[in-house]
């Protein structure tokens, strides 16, 4: 198994970047919305990864952040959820909003995913809600990057301080904006919706 792989940076292509080590070149696919294809070629580069071994065919999957890593092979333990898969999600999300949209069951957010559909979404929800449920409202800053980063807020996170503040517990408040399908909402407007299901 390899941990990781730490060269120069040769070549990013669509989907895949490839890491010179000591003159071998590591083909890694890598989410699209990678922050290694901010790094120019021809500079060191570290990215953890996950070797996928078939009959025919071995595969190195990359990511810059242990947590996307972790994310990866949850993600791959789902009946139907292969690498492909895996990574069209983490492709469309950040590790943060695959965290919340599990935890508060959003299948609609997850079938957003190219690939995805709901009974996938609901399986991987249904799979994976205890074992994300816990990494919700933690802010997960980037490798190296701690305090120079600011995660940006997101409106259902929020409401769930705001209804936690107004006493509510953290279980009552998931629960309530779990029934909440709407995307993209204010902090304001998952609050309001929310204390409808409340009450």
């Amino acid at each position: 198994m390899i941990g990781f792989i730490r060269g120069e940076l040769a070549e990013k292509g669509n989907g895949y970047v490839i890491v010179d080590v000591g003159g071998v070149g590591y083909q890694i696919y890598v989410p699209a919305n990678s922050r290694v294809y901010l790094s120019e070629e021809g500079r060191e580069v570290m990215v953890y990864t996950a070797m996928i071994v078939k009959e025919d065919d071995v595969s190195l999957y990359g990511f810059m952040r242990k947590g996307e890593l972790d994310a990866f092979r949850k993600l791959i333990t789902v009946n139907g959820v292969g690498a492909k898969a895996a990574m069209s999600i983490l492709s469309s999300f950040s590790l943060e909003q695959i965290q919340q949209a599990i935890a508060f069951e959003d299948v609609k957010t997850i079938t957003k995913a190219n690939g995805i559909g709901k009974k996938t979404a609901e399986r991987i929800v249904l799979e994976l809600k205890d074992k994300f449920g816990a990494s919700v409202g933690a802010e997960t800053l980037p490798e190296g990057d701690a305090g120079s980063v600011a995660i940006p807020s997101d409106g259902r996170s929020e409401a769930v301080s705001a209804l936690i503040a107004l006493g509510y517990t953290r279980g009552e408040a998931m629960s309530a904006l779990a029934s909440v399908e709407d995307a993209d909402l204010t902090a304001e407007e998952y609050i309001k919706l929310a204390l409808r299901n409340l009450f």
